[in-house]
């Protein structure tokens, strides 16, 4: 995940996009005929990635076989044209997620798992509501983790994706080797049109990196296992440079139009001092050092802007989503969740 750069996986029903794949994935031009199959007899591309991985240790006649079940998928590809981050306001994607079932499933999912949750922010340094938030945008703590057959979809990006190829084709190698290596039946899985899986939705390399076994059964499983997800994302976090007890956003106050002298928006290291932000006419509401590097945010409503500022922890949610929309919202709900503990609202 760092994956990704994007993940537009339908909103309807689980959250952003892409542990792991986000804003990489704009496309035009997908009018195409379906090809005949991913068979490695027919198609050589196929052929030499079986190539590889059988160099990899696995067994040639499994992965033909799978390769032969692979199907190609126009929807995932149309799907890949029009990530949400793409064409919704702030206001209008914000209210995906900030709905109060997901809040209230945010808070339940915590206290159903108060000590994994405390291990791991033990462990990681990553706060309960930064952890559920995250499982909550990308697949409602588990329960819309995606309908698309992986193999399916990465086969298809893999060979025909226009400008992404060989992105996809890492992916597609590494959910065999991943699958197989654990006794998992590659064809079972299911996941979003990305190739992201499991509760976390992370894409395979994502998997491999930085899954963990966090209940100690010998198994990484974040098909079925809130307990190891829980943890993989807090070693997802902490791997990407999370500082436990730092800020995520601030607040900050503009005028009517975001000033042309200030680069907005950019999901990279904070880039921005605040006393240059502030003599652009960007105030941030918290006193905040002068020198500080921030990531200047305006979010675009439907009447006017609502300015903010990122520090380092945002941008490490950047790393599990390139969008800074994505960013704010699970920060949101991890503030909702979070005040809703606060209140009494579970144990």
């Amino acid at each position: 995940m760092t994956v990704i750069n994007a993940r537009g996986r339908r909103l309807k029903h689980w959250g952003a996009a892409l542990v792991m794949v986000a804003p990489l994935l704009g496309m035009s031009g997908m009018a195409k005929a379906a090809p005949d199959g991913f068979a490695p007899a027919t198609h050589p591309e196929t052929a030499k990635l079986v190539d590889e991985l059988v160099a990899k240790g696995l067994d040639r006649d499994r992965v033909t076989e799978l390769m032969n079940q692979a199907d190609y998928s126009q929807k995932v590809l149309d799907a890949m044209s029009r990530p949400a981050e793409g064409h919704l306001r702030w206001d209008q994607y914000r209210a995906i997620f900030m709905k109060e079932s997901r809040i209230e499933a945010g808070v339940k999912f915590i206290a159903e798992h108060r000590e994994t949750f405390d291990r791991a922010q033990a462990e990681y340094g990553v706060p309960p509501e930064v952890i559920a938030a995250i499982i909550g945008v990308e697949t409602f703590f588990g329960k819309h983790t995606g309908t698309h057959r992986v193999i399916d979809s990465l086969s298809t990006l893999a060979f025909d994706h226009p400008r992404r190829g060989t992105f996809f084709r890492g992916e597609l190698a590494a959910f065999l080797q991943l699958t197989l290596e654990q006794g998992i039946d590659p064809l079972s899985i299911k996941g979003s049109y990305a190739g992201a899986m499991g509760y976390p939705q992370f894409i395979p390399t994502s998997y491999q990196a930085y899954a963990v076994d966090f209940d100690g059964d010998g198994v990484r499983d974040l098909w079925h296992n809130p307990v190891d997800a829980i943890g993989s994302v807090g070693n997802y976090f902490a791997r990407h440079g999370w500082k436990a007890g730092a800020p995520v956003v601030s607040a900050a106050d503009g005028p009517g139009t975001p000033p042309s002298s200030v680069t907005f928006n950019k999901t990279k290291k904070p880039y921005m001092s605040v006393s240059a932000l502030e003599a652009a006419g960007v105030q941030v509401a918290v006193d905040v050092a002068g020198n500080t590097q921030v990531i200047p945010l305006a979010l675009d409503l439907k009447q006017g802007y609502r300015y903010a500022v990122g520090y380092d922890n945002f941008y490490v949610i950047t790393r599990y989503n390139h969008s800074h929309m994505y960013a704010m919202a699970v920060d949101e709900l991890s503030r909702a969740i979070k005040r809703r503990l606060e209140d009494g609202g579970a144990g």
